[in-house]
């Protein structure tokens, strides 16, 4: 019998990004990251104020994913919560970090005891696609999926309507500057309340699956 599953993002869900990345701008680049604006919009050089060009940002992130990982650390309760709701579904993390990445993603997640499988999925794209296509290659009869932007839960709610869709946000610096995805079913930042929910929808499923046995 095929086990629900459990599509998880990386970065704010299950590991720490913004705020390494803050701070490895600050010491290396001379260039301050405010939370309270959009991403683009957050870097300023601190010597004159300006804003970081937009082709810098994304060459900044690319060299912090490529050289830096192992600032990252992380979010509380993500990795216990991970390990007991694996006992009851199959665990896969997308993360829109690049396929050509996505092995050194994988060495990061599994040193901090996340021994999931890691599929690296084009940066930019919404990741309904990859949902999807792990569904039907699983044949998941119940699908959750967990991402902290609004975006990919817009491209999985058009793919796989029937997947249920949790918005966390997992670093409390950030969080509060993050409005909530309207597609989400569920807004929680916390791994205590998530893997309360999630575990909720499972004994849901089980009491239905028993019931259509007895």
């Amino acid at each position: 019998m095929t086990r629900p599953l459990i599509v998880s993002d990386c970065d704010e869900v299950l590991m720490h990004m913004v705020v390494p990345f803050r701070a490895w701008l600050d010491e290396l680049h001379g260039i301050h990251f405010d939370f309270s604006v959009g991403f683009v919009r957050a870097l300023r050089h601190k010597d004159s104020g300006d804003p970081v060009e937009r082709a810098r940002v994304w060459s900044l992130l690319s060299a912090f994913f490529r050289e830096e990982m192992h600032r990252q650390t992380p979010i509380a309760g993500a990795v216990e919560a991970m390990a007991r709701l694996s006992e009851r579904a199959d665990v896969v993390i997308v993360t829109n970090i690049g396929p050509e990445m996505a092995a050194a993603r994988a060495a990061q997640i599994h040193a901090h005891a996340l021994p999931y499988e890691v599929i690296g999925n084009p940066g930019g794209t919404g990741k309904g696609p990859a949902v999807a296509k792990l569904i039907q290659e699983r044949g998941a009869p119940l699908t959750f999926f967990i991402d902290d932007l609004a975006s990919n839960h817009v491209s999985v709610a058009q793919d796989v309507p029937a997947c249920w869709r949790l918005h966390m946000v997992g670093e409390p610096e950030l969080a509060p500057h993050v409005e909530t995805a309207i597609e989400a079913h569920a807004r929680i930042d916390d791994w205590v309340q998530a893997e309360r929910w999630i575990a909720t929808r499972l004994d849901e499923y089980d009491a239905v699956l028993a019931a259509s046995h007895a």
